[in-house]
């Protein structure tokens, strides 16, 4: 329910707040910076109980630290380049992403997605005991598999909508279209979860 109440709130943006297609990708890369913090997150209280996963979390945290950030960069940079208004830096990500969230009124969309994956990693990391059963191997790999459809959804629906000038309907579309897939991944993560527990 809060991931859907989230995920509304760019189509309010599109509708109340005349958001174009660059806000609205921005927003959905956004999200992956706030995947990957929780991920940390998960990857450090994973099986706090056992001495080994502590000697593998040296390791792995930083390594998946450099990795996704490269990765998310990669793709930040392709949203900047692809979508940001000409002239815009798109490799200064620093200094071209925090104006363009002032400009584009993002900051309480953005704080929605953090509230959204903080209840998500309360309720089910912690809450539901996944910390207890979670592998370090599986928490490495799950962001991945999660954001590369968003990706490729979010990149190609973008730039179909902005080929065809950003039309209203299509922006809308595209959010329905990102919240599905975000929906099924958030499902089959819980799923893989339950089958740990039995397994």
């Amino acid at each position: 329910m809060v991931l859907l109440l989230a995920n509304a709130l760019p189509i309010a943006g599109v509708l109340l707040l005349g958001w174009t297609v660059f806000p609205l990708v921005l927003l959905y890369w956004l999200e992956n910076v706030v995947v990957g913090g929780f991920n940390v997150a998960r990857l450090l209280l994973a099986q706090p109980r056992e001495p080994a996963y502590w000697a593998g979390k040296l390791f792995l945290i930083p390594f998946f630290v450099v990795h996704f950030g490269m990765f998310t960069y990669v793709h930040g940079v392709l949203v900047v380049a692809l979508f940001g208004p000409k002239g815009t830096a798109p490799f200064d990500l620093l200094g071209t992403v925090p104006p363009a969230i002032r400009a584009n009124h993002l900051g309480w969309a953005v704080v929605s997605l953090v509230v959204s994956h903080g209840l998500s990693f309360y309720w089910n990391y912690l809450g539901n005991g996944e910390y207890q059963r979670a592998s370090l191997n599986a928490l490495m790999i799950q962001p991945y598999s999660r954001v590369m459809v968003l990706h490729l959804t979010v990149l190609f629906g973008g730039w179909i909508v902005m080929a065809v000038g950003s039309p209203l309907p299509a922006l809308v579309l595209l959010a329905v279209i990102k919240t599905a897939a975000d929906l099924r991944s958030h499902t089959a993560e819980r799923r893989k979860f339950a089958t740990a527990a039995f397994s």
